[in-house]
């Protein structure tokens, strides 16, 4: 996920705003629109713009849903939990300490292989990744992406070394790494991992706060992220802290954080649900809730289910059946089950969500559908799951990460392709404090001890 200026509070992405209170069903009255629509070229420097932000942010809050609002899509758990489709019966989980790990750890590793696989092309258009990838004889995907070209392959597609994400010298190339550079993908999975060591399992949203001040710097956050650490500096705390100053709100940042919840509920997709929720709601609303929720879900199931499509059904059932996450991943599987091809299905997705509009690009429910079908038409070829989460555009090393994450627990570590574990040397560099290089296989054993 690309970040965002830290002292953002809505000047040119208060566009943003608009275009997120009108999907939510909020009525906005035309002379608000124009008000914010004439902040939008303002300067960050411009207090009194900044101080006319605010308040069209907290008009905004106030206004009530249009008559007629077809989604049910509220943010507390209870309700959500009210809303949501029957419980399914899941088996028990029956695997051994040694099977457990090795389910752990392959799901470490499906997602580190699947941030640095999407982490060099973040930001590029599909077309411009899928020429690279051809131009590269990588076209069906079969590896990491390396920038080891000839020049004029370079030039073409303004490939470059220089200037990686999180103050790295290089980008995440596969010729330019050791082991798995820092990413935010990566790094919210140790900050949960830490939130669990130090807090307990029943931490609460504030103890989130807390420990992302702690243990995150804030120039290591993005979008939603880096407005809800303002506002939690700031002494605004969960929930207000998910939508003051905030239209990033429904964006992926709380989908990305949701994985270690799940590796810890082996076969209990509502319990990990429900803590992902105590996380994704100290950033996030609605369908940037259900988004987290729905990938611990679908982690927790992994461990007990045998095919992918069963898994997104479990991660399904944890959201409410009204909303709009909801509602586009069951047009996914439609079409799925009817047949239509990958391209098929990926065609509809673009004829909802715009990859050149930021918006779109960085939204929970965009990118949650490519994420289901990588998994569904990847099924549990790890390689073709991955490469769908970044051939296509949008949040390529968030998809490919998610992807790799559930496809990796279901196979374990032992059954991923070597291709795409050595590379990383079982290790991750991470930003959140105590953690820096650190062996994913730790990572894994530290997360097997928190099993519920």
């Amino acid at each position: 996920m690309l970040p965002s200026q830290p002292w953002m509070k809505g000047l040119s992405d208060i566009s943003f705003e608009l275009r997120q209170a009108e999907e939510e069903g909020r009525v906005l009255p035309p002379e608000l629109c124009e008000r914010a629509k004439a902040l939008a070229g303002r300067p960050v420097s411009d207090a009194q713009a900044i101080l006319e932000a605010e308040t069209i942010y907290e008009e905004i809050q106030a206004l009530p849903l249009r008559p007629g609002h077809p989604y049910r899509e509220p943010d507390s758990l209870e309700e959500i939990q009210a809303e949501r489709p029957e419980q399914p019966s899941l088996p028990a989980c029956s695997l051994s300490e040694e099977e457990l790990f090795d389910r752990i750890y392959g799901a470490w590793l499906g997602r580190c292989g699947g941030c640095l696989l999407g982490q060099p092309i973040e930001g590029w258009a599909s077309d411009r990744i899928t020429g690279l990838l051809r131009d590269s004889n990588n076209y069906p995907v079969r590896s990491y992406i390396s920038s080891a070209l000839p020049e004029e392959i370079r030039e073409k597609y303004g490939v470059s070394d220089e200037g990686g994400g999180y103050g790295a010298k290089k980008k995440g190339w596969i010729n330019n790494v050791a082991y798995m550079p820092e990413d935010d993908d990566t790094n919210y999975t140790v900050l949960a991992l830490k939130l669990l060591e130090d807090y307990g399992p029943n931490f609460t949203p504030v103890d989130v706060a807390e420990c992302w001040l702690m243990c995150l710097p804030l120039l290591h956050t993005c979008t939603a992220e880096r407005m809800a650490y303002i506002n939690l500096a700031n002494l605004v705390l969960p929930p207000a802290s998910a939508v003051t100053n905030n239209p990033y709100r429904e964006w992926i940042g709380a989908q990305i954080r949701g994985d270690l919840f799940g590796y810890i509920h082996p076969g209990d997709p509502a319990a990990a649900a429900a803590m992902a929720w105590r996380d994704a709601s100290i950033s996030h609303v609605k369908n940037g809730i259900y988004g987290e929720m729905y990938v611990a879900a679908m982690l927790a199931s992994a461990f007990v289910l045998t095919e992918t499509r069963d898994v997104v059904l479990a991660g399904l059932s944890q959201i409410p059946t009204r909303s709009r996450l909801a509602e586009s991943i069951r047009d996914i599987l439609d079409r799925y089950d009817a047949g239509e091809s990958q391209e098929q299905v990926v065609s509809h997705i673009r004829e909802r969500w715009n990859e050149s509009d930021g918006y779109d690009w960085c939204h929970t429910i965009s990118n949650a559908m490519l994420v289901t079908v990588g998994l569904l038409y990847g099924g549990l070829d790890y390689a073709a799951s991955v490469a769908a989460g970044i051939v296509y555009g949008f949040d390529t090393d968030c998809n490919a990460a998610t992807i790799g994450s559930v496809v990796g627990l279901m196979l374990g570590a032992k059954r991923l392709p070597a291709d795409w574990t050595a590379p990383l040397n079982d290790t991750l560099k991470s930003g959140v404090d105590g953690f820096g290089i650190v062996a994913i296989s730790d990572l894994a054993r530290r997360t097997a001890v928190l099993r519920q």
